[in-house]
């Protein structure tokens, strides 16, 4: 049976996209990451007033998923604007035009941190997806209530950075970033990784997983096997100008040597749906792999499906919950607790003119 929770709902917002901040556990005590505007009505899809500003929140559960309180987000933000949020907003709230001299720029990392702390976790910011769009990152040893930056990314010769966040920690001072960067025409966009090797003060172009697409390939999703292996889901879809039936699915790149070199594994989910949703996969506690994704086709659902057998092949689609007013729905995150129950956390709506929300789904599969 799954139960279904709402983390955020309020009259009059636009809360969205948990996969572009974070979702991190630690037991049964859970903190998500995510960002409200204002609802707009109006319109089919991202109904958000793109004239007001945007907040940065954060919401933690310490029963594993079935209480949640909400919070802003406890980090300094470049010119103290929302985080990740400048492609839904006009341009003079931007945080893009303060990372030079405004408040809370950007800076080194000094390279002290210790990535394998048991209370460690890692954030990823941005200012938008295209040519031009710059990254930075925040680290937190007492599981995010309070965050350490902002930290400048570089931009690893690429024509922008879009960062979500997505690690995977080796040692102590060894931390693999897996990002996007717009392709040299500036549009989006195209996975590869970076490592630090010293603790976060410097960042160095590891590897492309995946090849430059004609559309794009964006917002992985990482974890590794006990083998070494790495697997890595990508949001993948055709280019835009296929018009609004443009193909869009998910692909699984997988590694053998440390995340030097990546090769196409399967593709688990073949169609996502109207515009595509990024995907979260989970290495559950009995060695299987779960994929969950927003699917953007009536009847607008969130959807999982699980490999036996390293990512190689993958089952139907098992669905976790459906029947939204319209595709503006997901960008998941999963994690799993110690009792064996799955949460996902994802962005919902009841209706197409109703608020965007914050949800949790809590399984088993």
């Amino acid at each position: 049976m799954t139960e279904h929770v709402s983390i955020y709902h309020e009259p009059g917002r636009y809360a969205g996209w948990p996969a572009n901040y974070g979702l991190w556990a630690w037991g049964d005590e859970i903190v998500v990451g995510f960002t409200a505007g204002y609802f707009q009505g109006g319109e089919q899809f991202h109904t958000r007033d793109r004239g007001r500003p945007f907040a940065t929140l954060q919401a933690r559960s310490l029963d594993g998923g079935g209480a949640w309180r909400v919070t802003p987000m406890p980090c300094p933000t470049p010119g103290n604007r929302a985080l990740s949020a400048d492609e839904h907003m006009e341009p003079h709230l931007h945080a893009a035009a303060t990372l030079e001299s405004g408040p809370n720029a950007p800076q080194p990392h000094p390279g002290r941190v210790d990535f394998t702390h048991p209370d460690f976790a890692l954030m990823c910011a941005r200012t938008g997806l295209l040519a031009g769009a710059q990254s930075w990152f925040y680290t937190s040893i007492d599981r995010c209530r309070t965050w350490q930056g902002p930290f400048r990314l570089p931009m690893f010769g690429q024509t922008g950075i879009a960062a979500r966040t997505d690690y995977l920690v080796s040692d102590r001072d060894t931390c693999t970033l897996f990002l996007t960067a717009s392709k040299p025409n500036g549009e989006e966009g195209r996975v590869f990784c970076a490592r630090t090797t010293d603790g976060g003060q410097t960042f160095h172009f590891r590897a492309w997983v995946t090849p430059e697409p004609t559309g794009y390939s964006i917002m992985p999703a990482s974890v590794r096997l006990p083998s070494g292996r790495i697997l890595s889901a990508v949001r993948c879809s055709e280019s835009r100008a296929s018009g609004p039936a443009r193909h869009c699915w998910i692909d699984l790149y997988a590694s053998d040597d440390d995340a030097a070199s990546f090769q196409h594994l399967s593709r688990p989910a073949p169609d996502t749906g109207f515009g595509g949703n990024p995907p979260t996969l989970t290495l559950l506690q009995d060695g299987r792999l779960c994929l969950v994704y927003g699917y953007r086709n009536p009847p607008f659902a969130i959807h999982a499906r699980l490999s036996s057998d390293g990512g190689q092949t993958w089952s139907d689609p098992v669905t976790l919950r459906e029947g939204a007013g319209n595709h503006d729905l997901g960008y998941p995150r999963t994690v799993q607790r110690p009792d064996g129950k799955l949460v996902t956390v994802y962005y919902w709506n009841d209706h197409a003119q109703g608020e965007r929300y914050i949800a949790a789904s809590v399984y088993t599969v």
